[in-house]
């Protein structure tokens, strides 16, 4: 039976409102914020051990999602503060996906974005435009959209594979209709079925000792596995790597919140010039309108206060004051904002 004073810190709780005396009370009341993250090697993996390891020091203990993730799926279920999160990849992980709606989260740029303005990716999403998602912190997280062409060939621009009726094997990293993938192909009169008509072939991964003429797709020398492409296929094949052309780099930029950038020297092998072409640049944390304003200002002071965690990184993080704020037409959330005008980086 329990003692009376059990019974009585019980009814205390209870009386207080407090969300529970189970230390494993998962959510923001209980300071035990669930994140939806990614495995540990990818980019939104990474930032949610950073945001761990940042919000730590404040007794804010981040329960993270590492089996949340999957491009648009990770949006849609922190849109939708789902806790119907079943495992992806849990193998590959070895953790349990945490109990309890997610609070927060991580993604790409460009991809809150989308989801906000209900465009590409989110495009046929019964909810519409996601106009309650709020941008927290934008982390710049640089990575290059990159051309390459086997150097054996005498391609110096995707078009004369179809004016040549060229069967060639070409590898789109992330697959040939993801937006940006099929945007690419379109400008140069090339798609999968015209691929293949030609006698081609088309593929979304590189199998290592696999023959490939062209590959197309993001690049960063990090360890996330989504870039493991660009470490074996350069590494077994010598390359050529073109350059975007100017009005299909503003375009792009335009239609996908991209930026337009050159790729530097040694990006990868083979790299010996900088290309021109466009650039992603920002992996951020973002949330619901919902977020309680003195969570979300906690959330930018850890990031600010523990800048020292995004050194440590596998991925190139970038905390850049000027940046951190703003996310084009994604608001800023009230709590993030309070913070960052205290702390002058707003103008």
């Amino acid at each position: 039976m329990r003692s009376i004073r059990t019974m009585a810190l019980v009814a205390c709780a209870l009386i207080a409102g407090w969300p529970a005396l189970n230390a494993q009370t998962n959510g923001v009341a209980a300071k035990r914020p669930v994140f939806g993250g990614a495995c540990p090697a990818c980019p939104w993996g990474a930032m949610a051990d950073v945001v761990k390891a940042a919000m730590k020091p404040y007794g804010i203990d981040v329960q993270v999602c590492y089996s949340c993730a999957g491009g648009p799926r990770a949006v849609r279920l922190v849109s939708e503060g789902s806790n119907a999160t079943p495992p992806q990849n849990v193998t590959a992980t070895s953790l349990p996906t945490p109990e309890g709606k997610l609070d927060f989260g991580a993604t790409s740029a460009e991809l809150l974005h989308y989801a906000y303005l209900g465009i590409h990716d989110f495009a046929k999403d019964k909810e519409g435009p996601r106009r309650h998602l709020r941008l927290l912190a934008n982390v710049q997280t640089p990575n290059y959209y990159m051309i390459g062409v086997d150097a054996r060939s005498d391609i110096t621009d995707l078009k004369q594979i179809a004016e040549r009726h060229l069967p060639v094997k070409l590898i789109a990293r992330g697959g040939i209709d993801e937006p940006i993938n099929a945007a690419v192909l379109a400008y140069y009169g090339l798609s999968d079925e015209k691929i293949k008509a030609m006698g081609g072939t088309t593929a979304g991964n590189y199998a290592r000792g696999a023959d490939v003429d062209v590959v197309i797709g993001w690049a960063a020398l990090v360890g996330a596995p989504e870039y493991a492409l660009w470490y074996d296929a350069p590494q077994q094949h010598d390359f050529r790597y073109l350059e975007l052309p100017a009005d299909l780099r503003a375009k792009l930029a335009r239609d996908f919140y991209l930026t337009e950038h050159e790729a530097p020297v040694a990006l990868l092998r083979g790299v010996t010039r900088r290309i021109p072409t466009i650039a992603r640049d920002g992996t951020v944390v973002y949330s619901r309108a919902d977020l309680p304003d003195a969570f979300a200002y906690a959330v930018a002071k850890a990031l600010d206060e523990q800048q020292a965690q995004f050194h440590w990184s596998h991925m190139p993080f970038s905390y850049n004051p000027q940046n951190v704020w703003k996310l084009g037409e994604v608001p800023l959330h009230p709590g993030a904002a309070k913070y960052y005008k205290e702390r002058g980086y707003m103008k």
